[in-house]
């Protein structure tokens, strides 16, 4: 297995890779305060990957009556935050992203006095808000779509975007589902079910199962997006009515605080006024 590297980009931030891990992390605050939560995010993430390994038939088993019993703190993350979700099939897996989000973000955070901080793993984000103190995220599909405006003051700590043309596979046809939760890991699995729930049977969408495409994939034989055509609108309508229907249910057990979903160039916003359209947002 390959090492873990740090590397300084040219605007200050610190960037960590371990093999498929590529995290870009930037805090603000005291200089010192600064070079010493980079440290500390450093030697927590030596041995991220190796234990996600060592736990990985585990984690890719599907989740049901029994909860999964895993040993390092980042598997557990996994597992707690698709908890919630285990009436449906989905695996630890769905929140990988979003909880070594976290974790390296409570590492940094430890002992130390930050103005703000993020680790942004492949655009699943954990973040740090002192009073008073607010951050801007982009929501990307085909440019600058949508901002999220995340202020110290609401209870949301993470965010997390999924869809059928990003780096994991999905069930559904969305182009991008962003969920903002009380952490990384939460939103990373929310955004997973709520992308699933976009969807429609139509034969412009092309389907494979998952094994096909990957064979360790934790999806095993579900049909997975590979094509979305030219859908009539009426059809884009109904998927995102779904997928907005079960975002609004998450919202009600309190599982997320807003969600964004997007298919060919529609949109459905649900929550909080924190989630606009990149034209509203000013």
């Amino acid at each position: 297995m390959s090492t873990p590297n740090a590397a300084r980009l040219r605007d200050g931030r610190l960037h960590l890779q371990h093999g498929p891990i590529d995290l870009v992390i930037e805090a603000f605050g005291a200089p010192h305060e600064v070079e010493a939560a980079y440290a500390q995010a450093f030697a927590r993430f030596g041995d991220v990957l190796t234990g996600l390994v060592a736990e990985l038939p585990t984690l890719r088993q599907p989740v049901g009556a029994a909860h999964p019993l895993l040993r390092g703190p980042v598997a557990r993350r996994m597992a707690k935050a698709v908890w919630p979700h285990r009436a449906v099939y989905i695996t630890p897996m769905a929140a990988v992203a979003g909880s070594v989000a976290d974790e390296i973000l409570a590492a940094m955070k430890e002992g130390r006095t930050l103005a703000k901080a993020y680790v942004n793993n492949g655009g699943d984000i954990a973040f740090h808000l002192a009073p008073g103190q607010e951050l801007r995220a982009g929501i990307f599909v085909d440019a600058l779509d949508g901002v999220a405006r995340l202020i110290h003051d609401r209870p949301v700590r993470g965010i997390a975007t999924s869809g059928w043309g990003g780096r994991s596979f999905s069930l559904g046809i969305a182009d991008a589902v962003t969920i903002l939760a009380k952490d990384a890991a939460s939103a990373d699995a929310a955004a997973t079910i709520v992308a699933n729930a976009v969807d429609v049977d139509h034969h412009l969408i092309v389907r494979h199962p998952a094994r096909m495409l990957d064979p360790d994939s934790d999806l095993g034989d579900l049909q997975v997006t590979t094509a979305v055509g030219a859908l009539p609108q009426d059809v884009v309508d109904l998927a995102l009515d779904r997928g907005a229907a079960e975002a609004r249910r998450l919202q009600r057990l309190g599982l997320i605080e807003a969600a964004a979903l997007s298919l060919r160039g529609t949109w459905r916003i649900e929550g909080t006024g924190a989630l606009a359209r990149q034209a509203e947002a000013g």
